[in-house]
């Protein structure tokens, strides 16, 4: 075992007890799936666990996983899970000791930490100093640059805040330029600027989605660097003076800034660019006394120079990679550091095995611009494999919220190989089931399997170069062979029900499908006896679709079917005149054609504009009389954090305007009516 590193604790620092002592009943101040993780990690811990819950989330799981679980506001966030005098107020109701905030909602507020020292309550995180000067992006920079970190350029926009001052900053630096929120991440308040005559409407949009999403409109200027990496490294502080980092993870794979896929460790930093990522990190925790589990993000380019970028005072989303390559369970960690444990190794006791990739699974429809989605869950199941993991918080009975961020898991594939841990997350994304809203599924499996992704050409724009290639198509003739046998097969056996569906102890039957803008009649055959017999008995079937024939066999009850011969995975749900298919990876949404739902997407070219998500209303740009041109800005939809953008596909005069800013609309809900002129 290697020797201890002498200069990684200060012995002669002394524990605060008002910051960190022990304590039994924690307070987990968070939902979804980061909830049920805590819950997990503190209940191993022999921890009481304390669940919140807005009136949305009555039955989601992490309220059935907790000890106890209390009500704190309605569906909104803003009166619930980021309403803190209502957590305070709730914390002391339910006697607890110590809060974690998770990630998102409060978990990177300074009035949380500085909060619970006021109620007598362990914050389990750093102090709201810490938080303070790194939380805030220019403040950060600040840091940083007396840390010696290194720092990318111009970052500081010392010029001013307002839009002159900002303006001035990007001369200076040159374009093109990146426009990022100073309070916040995640993507939003993010815009790049190639030229001038762009900056003002971008500096606009951004500080409306930095104060909408983080309360702050503050922004900053940097320069935009192509072919660069995102790559964070993970430290772990105690509160007795010791600093340790564990590794870095790579995010390139991103997703208009938003991360898709993670892994760790990063592909091509080899030991001596390893340590000096970590150095830095650890030097930017030292500089302000940092405590727990925190992320030093960093830009990398070239061969080996990287630039900091930002520091993410809180658990990341993506911390299973790590834990899965160093054995270390950070949330454990977390609760142990906040009751005044000392960390019990040193840093050159940090092992590293293997591989780890993480994907995020989310509601949002890749085939309509990665649009929200929410709703129901009809069906839904996670594969067992060994060597991958899935965080979820999903009940038995679950529905996607139109009020939270649109994940719903996240899997995890560990292996002793980078290519085995892809091989390895890609069939846990085949074998994965979950109808209902749309999914980006299949979506991860396309990047996942992509040259780029499997060569491990990594860049913060490969997958936006790639995006193209990537998107799925409508469904091909075999997912509608396959859907209509299995649909007739599972109502002729009494499995579900269809109003007016005739036809079924016939040698064939017809159905008259939808599967997103296309309308087809699907003919099946029955080409064996076995249909009539008992239920468990095999099956086939011969299906014409799109002038197309296939031979579909199956066994009731077995998720595989066998089409022309080859046998692929297949998942089958039917609700009424619904139907979910999964086929090899691939999703597919069924309905009878006098089934199908009002709604679209886009600004209907009659004029009648209509909601394309669920959401609220954030602005309206227009007013009745006004006169609009074709792609002009009507009004924008919040939803699960983001801000879109609904725009006119035609030009002339509002006539009718049904909504105002704050209404909750639905996918459908008709927000205003566009005339033309002359009609």
């Amino acid at each position: 075992m290697p020797e201890p590193d002498p200069t990684a604790h200060n012995s002669k620092m002394t524990l605060d007890p008002k910051r960190f002592r022990p304590f039994q009943r924690l307070l987990v101040a968070n939902r979804g799936e980061i909830a049920c993780r805590v819950i997990s990690a503190a209940r191993a811990l022999g921890l009481h666990t304390i669940a919140v819950y807005s009136s949305a989330d009555r039955d989601a799981r992490h309220v059935a996983l907790a000890d106890e679980a209390h009500e704190i506001g309605p569906a909104q966030p803003g009166a619930s899970y980021l309403d803190l005098d209502a957590l305070m107020a709730l914390a002391a109701r339910a006697n607890a000791e110590a809060v974690h905030p998770g990630y998102g909602f409060l978990s990177e507020d300074p009035r949380l930490p500085e909060a619970c020292a006021e109620h007598g309550l362990v914050f389990v995180g750093p102090d709201a100093n810490a938080m303070r000067a790194l939380g805030n992006k220019i403040a950060a920079k600040r840091v940083a640059r007396e840390a010696d970190v290194p720092c990318l350029g111009e970052a500081l926009a010392d010029d001013g805040n307002d839009t002159d001052g900002l303006a001035g900053t990007a001369a200076r630096i040159g374009y093109p330029i990146m426009i990022k929120a100073a309070a916040g991440g995640g993507g939003r308040g993010m815009r790049r600027v190639d030229e001038p005559r762009l900056l003002a409407a971008a500096i606009a949009e951004a500080r409306a989605e930095a104060l909408a999403g983080f309360g702050s409109d503050e922004l900053l200027i940097e320069p935009w660097i192509t072919e660069a990496r995102h790559v964070e490294v993970q430290v772990l502080a105690d509160g007795h003076g010791k600093v340790l980092h564990l590794g870095e993870r790579d995010c390139s794979t991103q997703r208009r800034h938003q991360k898709i896929l993670e892994e760790a460790p990063a592909p091509g930093v080899d030991d001596a660019l390893r340590a000096r990522l970590g150095d830095a990190a650890v030097a930017l925790a030292r500089a302000v006394g940092y405590v727990g589990a925190g992320t030093v993000e960093f830009l990398l380019h070239g061969d080996d120079r990287f630039h900091f970028l930002e520091m993410n005072t809180r658990l990341q989303v993506e911390h299973p990679v790590t834990e899965a390559i160093t054995g270390i369970d950070l949330v454990q960690w977390q609760l142990r550091i906040a009751r005044g444990e000392a960390l019990d190794f040193e840093q050159g006791q940090v092992d590293f095995q293997g591989h780890a990739i993480e994907a995020r699974l989310c509601a949002e429809d890749p085939s309509h611009d990665f649009l929200p989605a929410s709703g129901p869950i009809a069906n839904w199941a996670f594969p067992a494999l060994p060597g991958l993991r899935v965080d979820h918080g999903l009940a038995e009975t679950a529905t996607v919220s139109p009020f939270y961020d649109s994940m719903i898991a996240k899997l995890i594939a560990h292996g002793p190989t980078r290519e085995i841990a892809r091989a390895k997350l890609a069939r846990g994304l085949r074998e994965t089931m979950l109808h209902g809203p749309a999914t980006n599924r299949s979506f991860l499996i396309d990047c996942l399997e992509h040259p780029h992704f499997a060569g491990a050409r990594l860049s913060t724009q490969w997958l936006t170069g790639a995006m193209s290639h990537l998107r799925s198509g409508p469904a091909t003739s075999r997912s509608w062979a396959v859907a209509a046998a299995l649909w007739i097969d599972a109502l002729s056996t009494g499995h579900g029900t269809m109003a007016g569906f005739v036809g079924l102890t016939s040698p064939g039957a017809r159905l008259d499908l939808q599967c997103g803008d296309e309308r087809a009649t699907v003919a099946v055959q029955w080409r064996s006896t076995a249909h009539g017999q008992e239920r468990g008995g095999p099956r086939e079937a011969q299906v014409s679709i799109l002038d197309q024939t296939h031979r579909v066999q199956w066994q009731p009850g077995q998720a595989q079917v066998v089409i022309d011969g080859a046998a692929v995975q297949a998942h089958f749900t039917l609700r009424d005149a619904r139907a979910w298919l999964s086929l090899d990876g691939h999703e597919a949404q069924f309905l009878l054609h006098d089934s199908r739902e009002r709604g679209s997407a886009v600004a209907g070219a009659d004029g009648m504009i209509s909601a394309p998500m669920h959401g609220r209303v954030a602005s309206v740009e227009v007013a009745v009389g006004d006169t609009v041109a074709t792609d002009q800005l009507l009004l924008t939809i919040e939803a699960m954090k983001i801000a879109h953008r609904i725009e006119a596909s035609i030009g002339g005069t509002v006539v009718e305007c049904l909504v105002t800013k704050d209404d909750q609309v639905t996918p459908g809900t008709l927000l205003l009516r566009i005339e033309v002129a002359g009609d």
